[in-house]
């Protein structure tokens, strides 16, 4: 199943890289967003490995946890997985996670 990281998602991902660069260096921000993608393409055709959000404001949203960090995703019409969200567990996930899944509409 194809991959689409929309713009929410994109943000957060390379924010993720900035902080990881500037925390540690190039080389451990490259591997843990790259290990973040790999667990979702990992699991895009496995929809039993998908956690449903309990949401029903996000009806459809579904989850896996990498590490640190949570991705949200949907199916699209196009039947691609379209990446809303990347979240670290430290952040207000129920109210960020709405805010990016506002911003897809």
């Amino acid at each position: 199943m194809r991959i689409k990281i929309l713009p929410a998602a994109e943000s957060r991902l390379l924010a993720i890289w900035r902080y990881t660069r500037k925390t540690w260096d190039e080389e451990q921000a490259d591997s843990y967003v790259t290990g973040l993608v790999a667990a979702l393409e990992e699991v895009a055709g496995s929809p039993e490995r998908w956690k449903p959000v309990r949401d029903p404001v996000l009806r459809g949203v579904w989850f896996i946890r990498y590490r640190h960090h949570y991705i949200f995703f949907r199916q699209l019409p196009s039947g691609c997985l379209g990446v809303i969200s990347i979240l670290h567990e430290s952040m207000d996930i129920p109210r960020r996670l709405k805010e990016d899944a506002d911003g897809e509409c």
